[in-house]
């Protein structure tokens, strides 16, 4: 089968990160993705199926790994060479459509008895990602034994698999997976009735806007954007108040009556959806939430310098949101991934895939994801369609 590889490689993900210093998404040109020709992985067991993605989408934990800014931290939780691309909706041999739910719990690894949390329902918070009788990876795209959607084939667990409505396109399909994350990060914020405010509004922060809007109805929405097409949808998708990303202090203080004090103000909003997750944007968090009040931590971080005092003496609740399982906050209990099927039909979320790429154009395609706010675009993603298998 065609499919990017990332290979281990110190030397090439020191130079991708070098790269990618000059300018976003250079790390494609020299780290250790490459094109190839591979065998297809073989299928696991009897409960899973080849997967033929038809599209397959771009997201920022994938940037991050390509231009070599990943954490550490995954080392013991991916095994390699592994095939990116956890934003799949792809083709069962029989033709039926679906969509991957990527992360690799028990019932995947065919751990029994599971632990605790997937017996729960809450498969983001598995303690056996790294164990079983697969090899290491939290998702579909970082394990060398399943692959992932950036190639013509992958294996899938039963598990895994959401059928596609028939009405539903496949750029309204590759949308769910990103829309599954937003819910669970809105679903657990506590932002009913609350001031809301959202940063950052790429692919996952408008995917919080709509999710919001449809599920969580705050009494104001505030996000900061910093492209006029961010702008626009963000005030389409629901919010009450959008700003530039150098106007959010003035816009906060504003609505909740706040005053200035030093660099910070002295109230702030209830609830901050961070989903950019950089040292400047948590910076930004702790300084405009009021005392008592919650940030969620929605987009991926990695190693930051960030002075925590604010967060000790204002007794701010800091918590990440990663993935998706069982909402306990709707009624009834819902898993994320039907919810977000949902949301993307009723937003209409499909227009947020702006360009497709075939996989001979990775470069381009993850310099266009990089730089997607400037280029007016927010998802990228490849088109598997009319790829040939080798």
């Amino acid at each position: 089968m065609r499919a990017l590889i990332f290979e281990r490689s110190t030397p090439r993900y020191a130079a991708a990160r070098i790269a990618a210093s000059i300018a976003p998404g250079l790390g494609s040109r020299v780290g250790p993705l490459t094109l190839s020709d591979v065998d297809e992985p073989e299928l696991p067991g009897p409960a899973w199926h080849r997967v033929r993605p038809r599209l397959a989408g771009i997201c920022g934990s994938d940037l991050s790994t390509v231009d070599g800014k990943s954490s550490a931290y995954f080392e013991a939780v991916v095994s390699f060479p592994f095939v990116p691309g956890h934003e799949v909706v792809g083709e069962l041999d029989d033709g039926r459509r679906v969509v991957i739910e990527p992360v690799l719990g028990c019932t995947v690894r065919g751990i029994d008895p599971p632990c605790r949390a997937c017996a729960e329902g809450h498969i983001d918070r598995c303690e056996r990602v790294a164990f079983g009788h697969l090899a290491p990876g939290m998702q579909t795209g970082y394990c060398t034994d399943t692959g992932g959607g950036w190639s013509t084939a992958l294996v899938a667990h039963d598990s895994q698999l959401h059928p596609v409505p028939d009405a539903m396109s496949d750029e309204a399909a590759v949308m769910v997976e990103p829309a599954a994350c937003a819910v669970h990060a809105v679903m657990s914020s506590g932002a009913h009735g609350r001031t809301v405010l959202v940063l950052g509004a790429g692919t996952l922060g408008l995917c919080a806007v709509a999710a919001l809007h449809r599920f969580a109805t705050p009494a104001t929405m505030l996000v900061s954007a910093k492209h006029p097409l961010q702008r626009r949808l963000a005030a389409d998708l629901g919010a009450d108040l959008v700003v530039g990303s150098d106007e959010v202090r003035r816009a906060v203080r504003r609505t909740t009556s706040s005053l200035r004090v030093g660099n910070g103000l002295s109230g702030g909003v209830d609830v901050v959806v961070d989903c950019v997750g950089s040292q400047a944007s948590l910076a930004e968090d702790l300084a405009v939430v009021r005392p008592g009040g919650t940030i969620v931590l929605l987009g991926m971080p990695a190693t930051v310098l960030v002075d925590l005092t604010p967060l000790w003496q204002r007794q701010i609740t800091l918590r990440g949101s990663y993935a998706y399982g069982t909402e306990e906050a709707a009624s009834p209990p819902t898993r994320s991934f039907q919810m977000a099927f949902d949301l993307v039909a009723g937003a209409s979320l499909d227009r947020l895939v702006s360009a497709t790429y075939p996989l001979d154009r990775y470069r381009d395609a993850i310099d266009h994801a990089a730089n997607a706010g400037r280029r007016d675009a927010v998802k990228v993603a490849f088109d598997l369609r009319k790829e040939k298998r080798r």
